[in-house]
């Protein structure tokens, strides 16, 4: 997706441009738009009407970075709010973007999105309007359409993603393809020969490396066809997942689920159904976090520092704001923290 003619025109109006249209000075389009006595009404009116009919919205950057220091970092997530509350991934995530916003006097702008199309629209109203002084954008698809427009914009940005999904923006990525390898090499050497993934959406590009990682390391050890399912990463999901793998003829003796949610869910099922943890069914959730450590028994986890992953985000950001270019950065590769969850497949 490219960006219109339009678009790239308005992208870069200026207040001058404004103020030529209306027939005002550039004092009185920021009188009228700061809402500043100066100007009559019949005016302001007038300014707010040609600027709308141009596209513009005023860049109140400058006065932001004189306010907040280097200013506010917007950080748009596709999740339904009760949802992310739920999810200890963006909590710590999050966490460890604002403790080095804090040092720098900075502040975060979350809001939640429905699609990415709403996301389009906020990044562009964000940028445009000076509301941020640069982004974190979050949860890659391929082909993701965001990439040609805001980079068009020339808004700073961080991405967390793999680099072949992130464009031109510097990207911070875990290898979840090696993580899930050894997720599936694990398993198997326990004995199991029957394995199965509940996955979050397949459009997401990390979903994606995800799944054919577990795919290919299923085939390359002759195991079992290992049937993957895609959720909303929701612990109703997971569970309605879960009930699916194990009510089958052949139910797989092990699934790896990719949070911690829904592996939680999927424990709530297994007892439902009257099966053993670990002695009928193996679970092994990524993103290790309280939640795996409090439930009986204890959730196996694919571990990551993910406070410390918010916080290199935030401070790369800083990097871009200050001009500098910053290429990829992989971060520490999840590790298996194995506990009382996993264990051996029942005998045949």
């Amino acid at each position: 997706m490219t960006l219109s003619r339009e678009e790239q025109r308005s992208a870069r109006l200026t207040i001058r441009d404004v103020a030529a249209r209306a027939g005002v000075s550039r004092a009185a389009v920021s009188l009228a738009f700061n809402d500043k006595p100066g100007v009559s009404a019949t005016t302001r009116a007038h300014i707010l009407a040609t600027a709308r009919e141009m596209g513009w919205e005023p860049n109140l950057s400058a006065r932001a970075l004189t306010q907040r220091g280097t200013g506010t970092v917007g950080l748009a997530i596709c999740r339904p709010a009760r949802q992310l509350g739920l999810e200890p991934f963006y909590m710590e995530f999050i966490s460890g973007m604002e403790g080095v916003l804090a040092d720098r006097s900075s502040a975060l702008l979350l809001r939640l999105v429905r699609d990415v199309n709403e996301e389009l629209d906020l990044q562009r109203h964000w940028w445009r309007s000076g509301q941020i002084a640069g982004s974190v954008l979050v949860d890659f698809r391929q082909e993701d359409p965001r990439v040609p427009v805001l980079s068009a914009l020339g808004m700073p940005a961080v991405a967390v993603g793999h680099p072949s999904l992130t464009g031109p923006f510097p990207a911070l990525w875990t290898d979840d393809g090696t993580a899930v390898t050894e997720c599936v090499r694990y398993l198997a050497a326990l004995g199991h020969r029957s394995l199965a993934r509940v996955g979050g959406s397949a459009e997401l590009g990390h979903s994606a490396i995800r799944a054919a990682a577990f795919a290919a390391t299923v085939a390359e050890l002759g195991l079992d066809e290992g049937r993957q399912l895609a959720t909303d990463f929701s612990g109703e999901e997971g569970a309605r997942a879960t009930r699916s793998l194990l009510s089958a003829a052949r139910r797989p003796t092990a699934i790896l689920y990719d949070n911690d949610v829904m592996a939680v869910a999927g424990l709530s099922v297994a007892a439902e159904m009257g099966l053993r943890v670990p002695a009928d069914v193996s679970l092994l959730a990524w993103d290790d976090s309280q939640l795996c450590q409090l439930t009986r028994p204890t959730l196996s986890a694919m571990s990551h520092d993910v406070h410390a992953f918010g916080a290199e985000v935030a401070r790369a950001l800083f990097d871009v704001l200050a001009g500098q270019r910053i290429s990829a950065r992989r971060m520490p590769t999840p590790a298996l923290t194995p506990r009382a969850s996993t264990g051996p497949p029942p005998p045949p």
